[in-house]
């Protein structure tokens, strides 16, 4: 079956391809398509619906769509919706510009800010520093026809940027450590990723309903 994915994220289409095996997955950019949404919703459902919404009118075939990202305990679930645009403390919900700045730079800044609330609180458990990644997943189907899915992928920030480890994964995977494993996320195997991730179990879920 031929899936398309609303994204532009060559790092999300690598992982659904590997997850999805058996269908193909193409994105907008594989058939021309401009494909830009306004994502004003409020949270990841909402988001992923805006996205698979707005492709399913244009290739009115099934379309998959994810809104994802990381939610921080300590900082009231910040960034959030707004992980790709996060600019630190100063600038929760992205630049006022609208420019987007390193993955590096993002990284440091959320440990800055995560940092700087654990002083305020004056602790240094660890619990202030669990994390969660977050995945809705839509597959639209036909017109107002369509399953979500919603997953999360436990883990813990590091204190330090230096503490940073590994060259897989892609956005915050090197910060975020999983105690269990001893590693962090972007020390993880493809396979590893896949079989524990957010988005990775709510894609498995939306294969079953298919």
């Amino acid at each position: 079956m031929t899936l398309y994915l609303a994204t532009g994220n060559l790092h999300k289409k690598k992982e659904m391809q590997e997850i999805c095996r058996g269908h193909t997955i193409l994105i907008p950019s594989d058939k021309g398509i401009d494909f830009n949404p306004i994502e004003n919703g409020n949270g990841f459902f909402e988001n992923a619906l805006i996205k698979a919404r707005a492709l399913w009118e244009i290739v009115k075939e099934p379309v998959l769509a994810d809104d994802s990202g990381i939610c921080v305990d300590i900082l009231g679930g910040a960034p959030g919706i707004y992980s790709a645009r996060y600019a630190g403390s100063a600038f929760p919900k992205g630049r006022p510009d609208g420019t987007k700045i390193p993955q590096e730079e993002q990284n440091r800044l959320l440990l800055q800010a995560v940092n700087e609330a654990a002083d305020k609180a004056a602790q240094t458990s660890c619990e202030l520093r669990r994390c969660r990644y977050v995945c809705a997943m839509v597959l639209y189907l036909e017109k107002e026809r369509f399953y979500c899915v919603q997953e999360t992928f436990e883990g813990t920030l590091i204190e330090d940027i230096e503490q940073s480890r590994g060259k897989g994964g892609f956005g915050y995977d090197p910060i975020v450590f999983l105690s269990q494993h001893g590693k962090t996320v972007a020390e993880l195997s493809d396979e590893e990723k896949n079989n524990m991730s957010h988005r990775g179990k709510a894609a498995r879920k939306i294969l079953q309903l298919l």
